[in-house]
This record gives structure tokens, sequence and C-alpha cells, in this order.
């Protein structure tokens, strides 16, 4: 799926809402783990009730990896399910990967053509040669780790290096990089105050926000800081649409809370 396309989903939809399928199994409803492949049956009842709210789709990697090799079967039949019944929906490969090159053409093999995201989160700290493997995908985008949303990203992001913060001189270099027009970034809704600045670097640019709800951050100040003409924004939902409930009714539920933040993001748009 490319830029225009994506954008013409949330036009559609009049929603930036990005669902994020972090699926454990010990807060599924207890029901489900009836089921063959309790996974797989969430994560279907929980597309199917709220695809009509969400632009985009975001399995974590580790809750599938978590589950050995019937999580990673979930998971692709999680993928196969969505590309083939709602090949509209952008979907995103949260699994945070980034290697030297060789490997890393690996990895954007594995994700790109065989599982065929959209698109991936990618660790930029071993460079460039480490991140243009998955940008040589034509329509395919690479999200990298540009300002994240725990306490720890105080750590490293944020610390100077020759007078500038060191989550800037990641995104200023990655600008330079070959297909640097797939790049989107992950900035953390708990740093919505640092959107302006990236902003100023990346003025066209998607960036993935995660953090909103259960963690804390705010859909208001994510829009007044970080929206674009092409609104430029995926905002995730995990735990909070997800969790709605741990009865029967999850999915309608789920259906529930991702409608309220659909229409309160209606309003910004």
């Amino acid at each position: 799926m490319n830029t225009s396309e994506l954008v013409a989903q949330i036009r559609l939809k009049k929603s930036f809402l990005c669902v994020g399928l972090d699926v454990d199994l010990d807060k599924i409803p207890k029901h489900l783990l009836k089921e063959e492949d309790p996974i797989f049956t969430f994560n279907k009842s929980i597309i199917d009730a709220t695809h009509t709210f969400a632009v985009a789709y975001k399995p974590n990697l580790a809750f599938y990896e978590a589950y050995g090799i019937e999580g990673l079967k979930a998971l692709g039949k999680t993928i196969d399910y969505l590309n083939t019944n709602y090949p509209d929906i952008f979907t995103i490969a949260d699994a945070k990967r980034g290697d030297i090159g060789n490997t890393s053409g690996m990895y954007a093999k594995a994700f790109f053509e065989d599982l065929n995201f959209d698109s991936l989160t990618v660790a930029p700290y071993m460079g460039r040669d480490s991140v243009e493997p998955f940008l040589a995908y034509e329509d395919k985008h690479t999200i990298l780790l540009a300002l994240t949303s725990n306490p720890g990203a105080y750590d490293f992001q944020t610390e100077k290096m020759e007078g500038e913060e060191l989550y800037k001189k990641v995104i200023r270099s990655s600008k330079t990089w070959k297909n640097g027009q797939n790049l989107m970034y992950v900035v953390g809704a708990t740093k919505a105050e640092f959107l302006r600045e990236i902003r100023k670097l990346v003025p066209e640019s998607f960036l993935l926000v995660p953090g909103v709800g259960a963690q804390g951050g705010s859909l208001q100040e994510v829009c007044a800081y970080g929206m674009n003409q092409n609104v430029g924004l995926l905002v995730n939902s995990s735990r909070g649409v997800l969790y709605a409930s741990g009865g029967e009714d999850f999915a309608q539920a789920a259906a529930k809370k991702a409608e309220e933040l659909q229409q309160e993001m209606a309003n910004f748009l």
C-alpha cells in the first residue's frame, strides 16, 4: 500500500486509528481458550468488529513468538486474513528489527515477501546499511524508532551529541538514505511535546504514535503538534481496545471503544 492509498482510507473512515494486536492468552476471554487456535480466533473477532473504525493493525511480534511455533502460525493466519478480507487496511509488523545488511535483507524478505506486511518497525542504531535493505522494497514502509514512549527513552534518545539530541540526529541522517521516502517514524504519545520539533525535521512523513490511553498519552496533544496536511498520523491503541471486556461480548466492547476513538479522531479531522 502506498501513502496516497493510506491517506485515502484515513479520509474515507475519518480515522487514523491503528489497533495493536498484542494477544496475551492470560487476558483474552476464557471461553476462547477452548478453541483450536485461540490467538487467531481472538484476532479475527477483533478485526471483524473494528475494521470499520481502524485504518491499520499492528501485531507486536513478541506476543506471537512467546507462544512458539503455534503463535507464529497464528500470526501468519492473521496477516493472511487481513490481506484477503480487508486489503485496504494498512498492516504493521511491530518487530523492531535491524541488523547488519545481509541479515536485514532476510528480515525484509520475511516480513515483506513471505508474510506480506505493508510495513515493519526497525531499530536504526546500527546505521544506514542496516536499514536500507528494508527501504529497497517499493510500496513497503520502514517505520524507524525515533522517540519511543517508554521512560528509558530519556537514557539515550534525548541525550545531546555535538549539540543535537540523538533522536534528531537519527531522523536527520535517515532523510539522506536511499529510498528515504519510504520512511515513517515511531514517536511516543507520551513525548507529545517533542512532536513540534520532529515535524520541523519530517513535515511530510507519517508518524506511528503509540502510548495513547493506557500509557497516558493525550490524543489532543498528539494532533495539535503532530498532524500535517495529509494527517500524517497513525495513533495506536492496543489494550484499551482488545481488552475492553473479558466476557463473551469482547468483540462488541472492542468495537465500541474503537468507535469512540474514531469519533474523537473525526473531530480533529
